[in-house]
């Protein structure tokens, strides 16, 4: 069993919800703990039942995916979340990465790339949807100035200066899995598809 990914679901479709359920339910290595038909239930679950993972839509009654997600992440730090929503414009995005998401999936994904991100997110990767990060890119054409989170900063800054992930988690008291989460989020806001780049724009602002 310690293999099992234990999984929340936070969709407030319960044709969704059961669809999910019985995809996940043949993976044979995630296991649904808990389902949530809004946004504050999704947290409750996910403090009550520390899962490895919340899968979580973002357009729900109440408190919604964004809100839901920040929760999470400043009441049950050790649950990642990974969104799963029909939307894929650049703000929703980077608002979700912003409050904490780890990583972004379309509903119009292959069943087989949902659990494919959801193993992504055990492995301490950040799984984004190709069409996810088009839009990303795409909302960052034209922009002069970005502006990094200062924990951002510091992630780009580490790695920059040679540090491997590992090292720059244990310098900034983090974990691994939240400074990629920090790392896809400045690849988004920068425009850029990887770390390396990342790193050779910050070296280009002189900073």
């Amino acid at each position: 069993m310690n293999d099992v990914i234990r999984v929340v679901l936070a969709d407030d479709h319960a044709l969704v919800r059961a669809g999910l359920e019985q995809l996940l339910a043949g993976s044979g290595d995630i296991s649904v703990v808990g389902t949530a038909a809004d946004g504050e239930q999704a947290v409750d679950l996910a403090c009550s039942l520390q899962p490895d993972v919340v899968l979580m839509d973002l357009q729900m009654p109440g408190v919604d995916g964004v809100s839901a997600t920040r929760e999470i992440r400043s009441r049950a730090a050790g649950v990642d979340v990974l969104v799963l929503t029909s939307y894929s414009d650049g703000g929703r995005i980077l608002a979700a990465l912003d409050a904490g998401a780890v990583g972004y999936l379309l509903k119009d994904a292959e069943p087989d790339e949902v659990m494919e991100g959801i193993r992504a997110v055990r492995r301490g990767e950040s799984p984004l949807h190709p069409k996810a990060a088009r839009q990303l890119l795409g909302a960052r054409t034209g922009e002069t100035g970005v502006e990094l989170t200062p924990r951002e900063h510091a992630v780009l800054e580490l790695l920059r200066d040679g540090f491997s992930h590992h090292e720059v988690a244990r310098r900034l008291g983090l974990s691994e899995r939240t400074v990629k989460a920090h790392l896809i989020s400045a690849c988004a806001r920068i425009g850029v598809a990887d770390s390396d780049a990342a790193v050779e724009w910050l070296r280009r602002q002189g900073t």
